[in-house]
């Protein structure tokens, strides 16, 4: 078998075992995000991992595990860094206007093209620091870049009213729950299993009430 054949083989298990149901084409588009990644990162350090089956792992199947809690159809997903998990779940939902925000030129430009190049009618890329971000999103993710505290004290007046923030952690972030602001509602937290994935991981779903 070759490289992307078994690279392949594994997304699509890691897919069955999430319980996912992607479009037709996905794994295909998800490999070909990957490839790209992997191209520019020796150029660029777009991200820490090097090994293409560990990308799959935590990057590909981390991002997709997300799916059953994403809701709507506007999504931002802010300090997406090289798209991550903006881009995949474009690529599950190709019909959701996902918007990925990073304030690193370098991450940007990898943005733009992997848009392109996948025919994400519906992605965006902008660069800017979360603060300066305008719009209104149903659903917004984030990669624990922050506490949950100075999160939505940056971004969440960028959520609608009723939306909901998707807060990837690794372990579970109990010290963090008490600085939630007010208008914010833990609705709840969940232990994600990525399959291959030896990490803790823990999804905060908050909800924007009023």
């Amino acid at each position: 078998m070759s490289g992307r054949d078994l690279l392949q083989t594994q997304l699509e298990r890691g897919i069955a075992a999430l319980g996912t149901s992607l479009p037709g084409g996905a794994v295909a588009r998800l490999l070909d995000y990957q490839e790209l990644l992997h191209r520019w990162n020796s150029a660029y350090n777009l991200t820490a991992v090097r090994d293409p089956a560990e990308m799959v792992t935590r990057h590909l199947l981390d991002s997709l595990a997300i799916i059953p809690f994403v809701e709507g159809a506007t999504l931002a997903d802010l300090g997406t860094g090289p798209g991550l998990p903006g881009i995949p779940l474009s690529i599950a939902a190709p019909e959701r206007e996902v918007t990925m925000v990073d304030s690193n030129g370098k991450k940007v430009r990898f943005l733009r093209e992997a848009i392109r190049s996948l025919k994400l009618t519906h992605a965006h890329a902008v660069q800017s620091r979360v603060e300066g971000v305008e719009g209104s999103f149903d659903c917004i993710t984030a990669r624990a870049f922050a506490s949950l505290a100075d999160m939505l004290g940056w971004g969440g007046h960028l959520l609608a009213r009723n939306g909901v923030w998707l807060a990837m952690k690794g372990r579970h972030p109990a010290e963090e729950l008490d600085g939630v602001p007010p208008g914010f509602r833990v609705e709840g937290i969940h232990l994600l299993n990525v399959p291959g994935l030896d990490a803790e991981r823990h999804l905060v779903v908050i909800r924007r009430e009023g």
